[in-house]
């Protein structure tokens, strides 16, 4: 199975519900393109695309990067009121897939917090490591697997 970028939404033709909603999406597409662009090895952004969005909460891009090494790659980024990842596109084909995969990242950065394993075999999440940050995430993925991976499963058909 491959990436449909028929089932995207180009970066320019993004829109919400309302005109709110349509800022919070182009907004959290910003802060998504320079969180990838603050990467050393990232070089350049040449298309982004919404996946799946819900103003001010979360939203799922897919942006054509050029690496440093000449590459190009097709990037996820999960963007909004949790920490930012990026994600390859050969694990995901599909926004709700994505999310799935980011879930299962910040719930091994969580379980790690929590046993005291250190970080270092996790995706790295720009948080304070401790209770008090775990749970907050934790809570969040529940969140996020309840109710927003169902809406982007559902969106995608």
């Amino acid at each position: 199975m491959s990436l449909d970028l028929g089932k995207l939404v180009p970066a320019d033709r993004i829109r919400g519900e309302d005109d709110e909603e349509t800022r919070e999406l182009q907004d959290m597409l910003a802060r998504a393109r320079t969180y990838l662009l603050s990467h050393d090895w990232c070089e350049s952004v040449s298309e982004a695309y919404l996946g799946f969005g819900v103003g001010g909460v979360v939203a799922v891009f897919l942006f054509r990067t050029k690496l440093k090494t000449g590459a190009e790659e097709l990037l996820w980024v999960v963007e909004g009121d949790l920490p930012s990842a990026y994600l390859v596109s050969d694990r995901a084909t599909t926004a709700a897939a994505a999310l799935e995969i980011y879930a299962d990242q910040m719930h091994d950065w969580v379980e790690a917090v929590r046993k005291g394993t250190g970080l270092q075999d996790v995706f790295p999440v720009d948080a304070s490591a401790d209770e008090e940050r775990a749970s907050l995430l934790e809570t969040r993925i529940k969140l996020l697997r309840r109710d927003i991976v169902p809406a982007a499963a559902a969106d995608a058909t």
